[in-house]
């Protein structure tokens, strides 16, 4: 079973960024206690506090496919898809390692 590695990008519509971070602790509560969880973290850019990364890392595609069917990523989705919160559509990006280079700094 291959680690699976996300990468959310999200920029909020101005006035939303607080929003935001409401919504993703709801789901960060949740998406902590799951047990292929190894790391779900929301990161503010430095240069504009309207864009988020969000940096995920799962055990394995089950237990990311298992996460993606719970309540409080419906709440995040819904909060997301919700008119005025974003400035776009998130960018999703899944994706392993492949370990090239020193295997202690060749993946999250």
């Amino acid at each position: 079973m291959a680690e699976v590695i996300g990468v959310v990008d999200i920029v909020v519509a101005e006035g939303r960024a607080e929003a935001l971070k409401e919504a993703f602790a709801a789901c960060a509560r949740g998406t902590h206690a799951e047990q292929g969880c190894l790391t779900y973290a929301l990161h503010q850019d430095n240069a504009n506090p309207l864009h988020f990364l969000l940096l995920e890392r799962w055990r394995s595609q089950e237990d990311l496919d298992a996460h993606m069917t719970t309540p409080f990523v419906a709440d995040l989705f819904a909060f997301a898809g919700a008119e005025g919160n974003l400035a776009a559509a998130p960018s999703l990006t899944f994706a392993s390692a492949l370990g090239i280079g020193d295997p202690a700094k060749a993946g999250l």
